[in-house]
């Protein structure tokens, strides 16, 4: 069971999902530029009653990750504005690989936030035991690969095998890179 997370990092804090997140989440998921990278799996959402049942879902199932996966909001801890989400789960369609991404309001692009959180989870995740994490990203998805390349990652190649889509495939592990949380 995975209990309820609070991170913080030097401009952020990194926590739990709530339903009442909805409008700010809609600026992330609705926004086309960021639909049209998710996984399959994840559909663009187009309005806060769509997003509120995405987050609904979320949050049920948040109890039910085992450690240390799980689906976080991120938060500017200055303005207090919702400005991403990322996650930590397990890779379809064997589930023994786990995948870190992360998604942020077109509006925060460029400020390093995605990086940042990226290596909040890692480092926790690293704590926990973990012994490597993946990161899958479209080819043409250049702001993934800059992030997973500033993360610390390493291309390992690209495969078919998550979403039956043609992704790149990025690995770190502890001693990759130093991963820090506050």
């Amino acid at each position: 069971m995975t209990p309820s997370l609070e991170l913080h990092t030097e401009r952020l804090t990194i926590r739990d999902w709530t339903v009442d997140d909805a409008e700010a989440a809609l600026r992330i998921y609705g926004a086309e530029e960021v639909a049209r990278w998710l996984t399959p799996d994840m559909r663009t959402v187009r309005d806060t009653a769509a997003m509120r049942s995405v987050l609904h879902a979320w949050v049920e199932a948040q109890p039910n990750f085992i450690p240390p996966a799980g689906r976080w909001a991120v938060v500017h801890r200055d303005s207090g504005d919702l400005i991403g989400g990322l996650s930590l789960r397990l890779l379809p369609p064997f589930e023994e690989d786990f995948e870190l991404n992360w998604q942020l309001r077109p509006d925060a692009w460029g400020n390093g936030y995605a990086t940042e959180a990226g290596a909040a989870i890692a480092g926790r995740a690293f704590q926990e035991g973990v012994e490597e994490l993946f990161a899958v990203a479209r080819p043409r998805n250049t702001r993934a690969v800059a992030t997973a390349r500033r993360l610390g990652m390493e291309w390992v190649g690209e495969t078919e095998k998550y979403y039956n889509t043609r992704l790149q495939v990025f690995r770190i592990r502890p001693s990759d890179a130093p991963v820090r949380t506050r």
